[in-house]
């Protein structure tokens, strides 16, 4: 395969999987599982975190002006928007926390194809419960700061290759009983800060290191990844609803299977 297809196949990849409850990192290492392709390294894992990164802050543009422009005021717990940014805020500290933990681990990328397989079918097996046990009768206005922090600690799964960040914020929102709407709605608002704080993780990584970029690959990836991460929210909301996550699933158990048939 050439550079520039297997730059497109990743980025549509990363668009794709970053927002939808289906792990991203099962699906980033089939390329290289099947077809033997080389990585591009840490600068384009940026570029395509950032492209994703300026697709949810674009989709929630308005959110995102609400919340600041109420934490510009005096602090305020009666203010909706205010209090949206704080949930945010304490539902990102615990991937923080195991990010600086665990961070060296994280960044070795000593990953297997087992671990991506059996993780993404034990967390697919956990979002099926949530969502036949939740209520799905709240929205992010009825959320408390214990019920974000259980969110938050929920998408700190995410650190194991194959959780899904998406899929296990969702879980936890089903589980304190939110609707599926508001359920991905707060999780891809959840991708801002968590993304930016991976971002910030992997420019500290690469600065450690010595990479000649091809600053084509670079602008290839964050544009697609970002363009497609969009229309996969946009596209996702609008039709959460009606299919409810079975069908995200039984393709994650599927990926799953397939995953350990090929080790």
């Amino acid at each position: 395969m050439s550079d520039f297809l297997l730059v497109v196949l990743l980025a549509l990849i990363q668009g794709l999987t970053e927002f939808l409850p289906i792990s991203s990192s099962a699906h980033l290492v089939l390329p290289n599982l099947l077809l033997g392709t080389k990585d591009f390294g840490l600068m384009f894992d940026i570029a395509t975190h950032a492209g994703t990164l300026l697709a949810v802050m674009f989709f929630f543009k308005n959110e995102l002006k609400n919340i600041l422009q109420a934490w510009f005021k005096a602090p305020n717990l009666d203010d909706q928007n205010y209090f949206l940014g704080l949930l945010l805020l304490v539902a990102t500290l615990p991937i923080i926390l195991l990010g600086l933990i665990f961070g060296e681990e994280v960044s070795a990328r000593n990953i297997s194809i087992e671990q991506i397989a059996w993780f993404n079918l034990i967390f697919a097996i956990a979002l099926l419960i949530a969502y036949r046990i939740g209520t799905r009768s709240k929205d992010t206005s009825q959320l408390t700061i214990w019920q974000a922090l259980f969110i938050g600690s929920m998408q700190a799964f995410a650190i194991l290759p194959g959780a899904s960040r998406s899929g296990m914020a969702i879980t936890g929102a089903l589980l304190v009983g939110m609707n599926l709407t508001s359920s991905a709605k707060f999780a891809f608002l959840l991708a801002i800060p968590t993304i930016l704080g991976s971002v910030v993780f992997l420019i500290v990584e690469l600065l450690q290191s010595a990479q000649v970029y091809d600053y084509l690959v670079l602008f290839l990836g964050f544009t697609i990844s970002g363009l497609v991460a969009f229309f996969t929210m946009r596209f996702f909301l609008q039709l959460v609803e009606k299919i409810g996550m079975v069908p995200f699933v039984a393709y994650r158990l599927a990926l799953g299977v397939f995953l350990l048939l090929l080790v």
